[in-house]
């Protein structure tokens, strides 16, 4: 079995390909050739818990295993560790052990990128960035390789941390600049992404008609992003709509009737007119998508 570091991990997952990946996989579960187990929590010494995620194609097979940790960050360690392992379903074999969290987070922002495509959004215009963390970095990368993103206003709770990101797009040739209030250019933008573990929403209710709201970093039902008098105007759309009504706080706090919420791998294109809402929570599957691309990727010579 090959072991990649976070560098590799990172190298074997180009994002456009990892798009394309994750599409075709909105299919196999469609088609009923992919599934996964619900997400296992086991409590661990410490306050810490250790959680498994296990999913299966027709070929592969892959389980993500993460430990979070939240005292670890008094100690130097990092709070959330975590790897993927790709084995051949037929087999057993293991093949492939990946760095989880440079997977999660590259699959993270391909994952929006496929979601707003199946949503029928182009998102390759101005681009508001809440966040200034490890998904807001992968987000505005992607989006800039990906959909062609060139002007960027990145808004984080800490301003030096916002102009860090902001001066790190710049050095890839976007017009990037962080901003102390993102309410001031919400009308602006076409596409506003929010990477934060807000536990109260973050984006501007104000946004553009026409605007595409991508929210992902609230992950319980008391969390969220998303103003509830913004997400009751949009037409919503998320990766797995079993996760959504455990985890999505954005959509369970805004009271939405779940009959007109449409998940990725069945979606039809949402009207042109009004604001479109892509939430998404993850899902095994599409870290099975992210490590079997990685495992072909290394099979090129």
């Amino acid at each position: 079995m090959r072991t990649l570091n976070a560098a590799q991990t990172a190298a074997a997952l180009p994002y456009g390909a990892l798009v394309k990946a994750l599409l075709h996989m909105f299919e196999s579960e469609r088609r009923g050739e992919a599934h996964a187990a619900p997400r296992t929590a086991v409590p661990l010494a410490g306050g810490g818990a250790l959680l498994l995620m296990p999913a299966a194609g027709p070929r592969f097979a892959a389980l993500k295993t993460v430990s979070v940790h939240a005292g670890n960050a008094a100690i130097g360690l990092p709070v959330v560790q975590g790897e993927v392992t790709l084995m051949d379903a037929a087999t057993g074999t293991r093949l492939l052990a990946m760095d989880g969290n440079v997977l999660t987070a590259r699959r993270t922002a391909a994952l929006s990128l496929a979601g707003a495509a199946r949503a029928g959004r182009s998102v390759g215009g101005r681009m508001l960035l809440i966040g200034a963390g490890v998904q807001a970095l992968a987000h505005a990368e992607a989006f800039a390789e990906v959909a062609g993103v060139r002007r960027l206003w990145v808004h984080a709770r800490r301003q030096g941390h916002a102009e860090q990101l902001a001066q790190h797009m710049r050095a890839l040739g976007v017009d990037a600049n962080a901003i102390a209030d993102a309410a001031g250019v919400a009308q602006e933008a076409d596409l506003i992404v929010a990477t934060t573990n807000a536990s109260r929403p973050v984006v501007p209710s104000s946004v553009r008609p026409d605007a595409t709201v991508i929210a992902v970093g609230a992950y319980r039902a008391d969390m969220a992003e998303v103003p509830p008098e913004l997400v009751r105007r949009c037409a919503v759309f998320v990766d797995t709509l079993e996760g959504a009504r455990a985890e999505a706080g954005d959509l369970i706090q805004a009271g939405i009737d779940w009959s007109t919420v449409q998940a990725f791998a069945t979606a039809s294109q949402a009207a042109r007119t009004g604001p479109v809402l892509i939430k998404t929570v993850g899902h095994a599957l599409w870290d099975l998508a992210a490590a079997q691309l990685a495992y072909m990727h290394l099979q090129q010579p």
